[in-house]
This record gives C-alpha cells, structure tokens and sequence, in this order.
C-alpha cells in the first residue's frame, strides 16, 4: 500500500468503525441463538460439519467487504513516477597499469586485483558519466572506448590481466592513448585517472609530452601511485613456463613525474599504500568531480478503487446468499 495514493483519505477513518461493529455482535449480543439440549452428546461431540466451520467465519466476509468498500471511496490511485533527466556529464579515461609489479602482494591478493575491485566501485558512483579504459604496460591499448554502459566496461575491467602485453611500465603511453580517446569529446569537463605502481621505462612517447597534449585539449589527469613503503613481495623473475618467481623487492614509483604531470593539467597525484587509502582516494575523486544533474520528477496516478469496489461487493453478495441460502438459520 506504500506506492498508493489517496484522494479522499480521511474515509479511511471509517475502517476504525469495523472493531466496534465485531465487539458490538460478539459482545454485546444480548439475544441467544436457539439451543437444543441432549441429555448426552458423547455420540456426536467428535463430529464437526464443513457447515458449522463455515458458519463461524462467514461474518468475516461481510467485515472485510465493508472494509474494501471503505477503502474504496477513499479513492486510492496508484503512484507512477516519471523522471526527466538532464545531466551534463564529465567524460572519463581510466588508465591501469598492468606491468607484472602490479602482482606485488604489500596489497591482498595483489595490487591489481585491488585496483580493479577499487575502480569498479568507482565506476558505479558515476551514473551519468561516460566512461572509457586504457591499459598499458610495455605498450598500451584501449581496453574500452567511451561508454555509459557500465556493466560492459566493469566486465572488460574484470578480463584484464597482467602478462597480457610486453613487460614494462610506458607511462607515457598509456596516457597518450587516454588523451587521444578524448580530444573530441564535447563533455563539459574531459577527466585521466591514472594508475601505476613504477617508473616510466618503455614506449616512445615521454610522459611529459602527453601531459603538455592533455593540457592543451583541457584534459584533468589525476594520477595514482599504488604501492607500500619500503619493501614488498612482488615477481622478480620468469620461469620458462610462464609463471612468475616472487621474491622481496623494493616500491619505486615516480612520484615526483606523477606530481608534475597532475599539476601541469590541473589534477592531482594520490599514493596509496594500502586497500583502504586506494579506496579513499577514488571517493574523493568523486566528491571534485561532481556531475551536474537535473532531474525533473511527473507523477501520473492510475485509479484503483474499481478494483476495492469490485471485491468488496462480490464478498458482501457472497455473504448474503450464503446467509439466506445453505447456511440460513431456522428461528
């Protein structure tokens, strides 16, 4: 009855008539009904009839017809919103690094997987947005273009793995390809994320020069650094069949690069060293880059007393036949 909306309400007050209506019949019924005494009932106290049940509830129709009846000439109307949506969405590139440090365990089970986990949740926040992946690691690719299907880009994001390119870490790359996906969007705001856990060493185009092109084409980057202080369990080698060796390494990651080019583009660098700072960093990612939205909300009601009516009158019939018919008292 939440989504129900009625025109008259103040009928329901009726509805508080019907428990004084059933305390005035069983109560204060001051006329017995007719008895017929046996001297001994011991033959037939087991024997219940399908009339006798009938008979103690058949009062019940009649209450909840009444009941139905009332609610009907409250008229109840059924609520059916509409919303018209306005938003002047922002465009966003997510770029991740995929370089086989991200399988360095200082996060659970690994840098990658958190980041992922991090992103999608990011994702979801972002209604209204257009939103598009890069990866890269010796090299890069667009994983997704820009898109507002989010279950497609988080299923994309799901798929992403390291080991799937060249080894290496070419920032610069990666951003490039991002500011490329970009540069003709007519978003009101054009918005890089960018997350790495190392030092720019592969790729042809420097990170510096895809900064400067971000900057000319308005395009915020916001770059991350992943990865704990000091030392961390991460691949150190490759064996011939593919799998990784693990052992302790140490956590570079360019920060001093990652600064300059957020400052360049008017964005902003962000380490995090664990789960929940990752996780911080990307809500208030979320909370500087606000989409405006404007929603306008039509209300249209369908009217649902016919039905009340309907059934409160079948049920008050019903109670009449069966009253003066199979379950009529002789006096």
């Amino acid at each position: 009855m939440s989504d129900f909306d009625f025109q008259h309400p103040w009928f329901l007050l009726f509805l508080l008539a019907l428990p004084l209506m059933w305390w005035w019949k069983y109560k204060s019924q001051k006329i017995k009904d007719p008895e017929l005494r046996f001297p001994h009932v011991g033959s037939i106290d087991s024997i219940i009839s399908l009339k006798a049940i009938l008979a103690q509830y058949l009062p019940i129709l009649k209450f909840i017809g009444l009941g139905l009846l009332i609610i009907a000439l409250a008229r109840p109307r059924l609520t059916l919103k509409e919303e018209e949506v306005k938003a002047e969405g922002i465009d966003i590139m997510m770029v991740m690094d995929l370089s086989s440090s991200m399988l360095a365990r200082d996060f659970q089970p690994d840098r990658l997987t958190v980041s992922k986990e991090m992103a999608k949740k990011f994702i979801d926040k972002r209604t209204y947005d257009r939103i598009g992946l890069v990866v890269f690691a010796g090299e890069s690719f667009t994983q997704s273009p820009l898109t507002t299907d989010h279950k497609i880009l988080k299923e994309f994001m799901s798929g992403i793995e390291s080991g799937i390119m060249e080894d290496g870490t070419a920032i610069g790359m990666g951003l490039a390809s991002a500011v490329n996906r970009l540069k003709e969007s007519e978003a009101k705001s054009k918005v890089v994320i960018l997350l790495t856990d190392g030092v720019n060493n592969a790729g042809y185009i420097k990170p510096m020069t895809a900064a400067e092109i971000a900057k000319e084409l308005s395009v915020k980057v916001y770059t991350i650094g992943v990865g704990s202080m000091g030392n961390a369990i991460a691949p150190i080698s490759k064996r011939s069949d593919g799998r990784y060796v693990f052992g302790l390494s140490r956590v570079e990651i360019d920060e001093e690069l990652l600064t300059e080019i957020s400052k360049l583009t008017k964005g902003q660098y962000f380490r995090a060293t664990n789960e929940a700072g990752l996780e911080e960093i990307y809500s208030e990612i979320d909370r500087l880059e606000k989409t405006e939205i404007d929603v306008s909300v039509f209300k249209r009601y369908s009217e649902e007393f016919r039905k009340f009516l309907f059934w409160g009158f079948l049920l008050l019939i019903i109670e009449w036949l069966l009253k003066n018919t199979l379950m009529k008292r002789l006096p």
